[in-house]
């Protein structure tokens, strides 16, 4: 199950297509008006209520969660619900934030798995000025190829010595926000964000692997 905190325009589009692809999608939302409204046009879930509650994010069974979104339009909002939902136990958190003000303070709060989607554009439109598109959000990604991403833990190991499934490879990572083109050899410290190249398949397997590591997969 996938679930949502905030059923703005960014949810809605992306549980959509999760939904088109026979994913099961439950969506939290404070607004009821926003829930009728949606409950027209989507086949999924709806909770009413406020998602910073530990009370509410329990009925959603974190045990049985996959991903958590936090998408709201609040940072504040989404900061709280990242952290009761990781005290309850959910596997993958992803936060966004739309000031990136936060994002030191998402890092020394243990929140690594954030999204800021003004950062993201502008990448985006940098690269193609300079004649390039950003692969997280171009066509570059066909077919069953996907990018998966964790934060190293308290161990440090050459890159050949993670033990990934078969069509997976360590391609980059970045360390202390700087990026580094990685080999077999590279040795991946504490706190490495580890970019990995992968086949669709192998995504549910990558995350049992680095379930409490785990950045983000596209």
């Amino acid at each position: 199950m996938i679930a949502f905190i905030g059923a703005g325009d960014i949810s809605v589009e992306t549980a959509k297509d999760l939904i088109n692809n026979g994913h099961s999608v439950v969506m939290i939302e404070i607004d009821k008006a926003r829930i009728e409204y949606l409950l027209e046009e989507m086949d999924c879930s709806f909770l009413h209520g406020d998602g910073t509650r530990p009370d509410i994010l329990r009925e959603l069974n974190p045990s049985n969660t996959e991903v958590l979104f936090c998408l709201t339009n609040n940072d504040q909002d989404n900061i709280l619900a990242s952290l009761v939902a990781d005290s309850l136990g959910f596997k993958h958190i992803v936060t966004s934030i739309a000031d990136a003000e936060f994002e030191s303070v998402c890092r020394e709060l243990g929140i690594k798995n954030t999204i800021i989607p003004v950062r993201t554009i502008s990448r985006y439109l940098q690269d193609i000025v300079n004649g390039s598109e950003n692969v997280e959000i171009s066509p570059v990604l066909k077919d069953d190829a996907r990018f998966f991403t964790f934060i190293m833990g308290n161990d440090s190991l050459e890159a050949q010595d993670l033990n990934l499934p078969n069509e997976s490879k360590v391609i980059c990572y970045y360390r202390e926000g700087q990026f580094y083109m990685a080999t077999e050899s590279t040795l991946l410290q504490q706190d490495d964000e580890v970019v990995i190249l992968t086949h669709s398949k192998n995504i549910a397997k990558l995350r049992s692997m680095f379930v409490k590591k785990v950045a983000t997969s596209l």
